[in-house]
């Protein structure tokens, strides 16, 4: 099955400070600050475009210079945003972080409220467009309305990203309220996992998550590897052993090594595998999107 992927979430100008010295509250500290274009969905597309796949990513823009940053810098790339808006008014989402000496995150703030204008009637005018795809992602920045929409409408494979503990019963209250109560796939990590299930353990929350209709659950385990189910398989498998460099992005290089393979009939669980081998090469890297990642396939 070979076609057009479909991407739907958010894009965020992602600023960053690395401090070089310790932190000091209520102080400034010196460090490097680097700028970039992120948002979960939006590197997803990057990975899955990296991947050799054609990729159309569905997200709004702001009419800022941000906006106008971000939405340059996709289409350099070569994603096609004939499905995406610029919004003129709408402030760009915007991810600011600090991270001290060590690496570890001290402070971040996300001021991603444009993602609202992304409504089931934004998604309804576009719905054909993303029925013709081969595949189509959608991360929980959306609200539970458009992801309830795209649950009920969407007639291609449809896979989730859940995004954080906080966003991620979003889809499962859509899958609920959806009257077609059935979602392809949907990749979260174990934190995650237990904020929407209640249940300790991956095997649980996996089985918990099948049985409300998911037809294949990814719960990452960071060193520890993924747990997959598909209701009859469920499969633990290993990490591959990495001198990890950086951890940001490597859940959403993940979700879109499990679609890219599953677009080239990689059967399930072994689909997991390919995930893996993505994220271990955006761990070795120092950016959110390792341009190098189709070499570790």
């Amino acid at each position: 099955m070979r076609g057009h992927i479909t991407v739907i979430g958010g894009v965020n100008m992602d600023i960053s400070a690395a401090l070089t010295a310790p932190f000091v509250p209520a102080d400034s500290v010196p460090g490097h600050v680097t700028m970039g274009c992120g948002g979960v969905a939006r590197n997803i597309a990057h990975n899955l475009l990296l991947l050799g796949n054609e990729v159309k990513f569905v997200s709004v823009f702001g009419g800022d210079i941000f906006g106008e940053m971000c939405h340059r810098e996709c289409e350099a790339i070569g994603l096609d945003l004939s499905l995406s808006e610029r919004m003129e008014g709408q402030r760009n989402g915007l991810y600011l972080c600090v991270n001290d000496m060590y690496g570890e995150m001290r402070a971040a703030v996300a001021d991603t409220d444009i993602i609202a204008q992304l409504t089931p009637a934004f998604l309804a005018q576009r719905i054909d467009a993303i029925n013709g795809s081969a595949a189509v992602v959608a991360d929980t920045n959306i609200s539970i309305e458009a992801l309830q929409y795209l649950i009920d409408h969407c007639k291609a494979p449809l896979f989730v990203d859940t995004v954080s503990t906080a966003k991620a019963p979003r889809v499962i209250t859509a899958l609920r309220q959806s009257s077609i109560g059935r979602l392809h796939g949907l990749k979260l990590n174990l934190q995650e996992a237990q904020a929407v299930t209640q249940c300790d353990s991956a095997h649980e929350a996996a089985s918990q998550l099948t049985s409300l209709g998911v037809e294949q659950v990814y719960i990452t385990l960071g060193s520890d590897g993924v747990y997959c189910s598909d209701g009859t398989i469920s499969q633990h498998l290993p990490a591959i052993p990495t001198h990890v460099v950086n951890t940001t992005g490597a859940g959403d290089a993940f979700m879109a090594g499990v679609v890219h393979a599953l677009l080239r009939q990689t059967p399930f669980p072994e689909c997991a595998q390919i995930g893996l081998r993505t994220a271990h090469a955006t761990l070795l890297s120092l950016q959110t999107v390792n341009p190098d990642i189709n070499k570790y396939l």
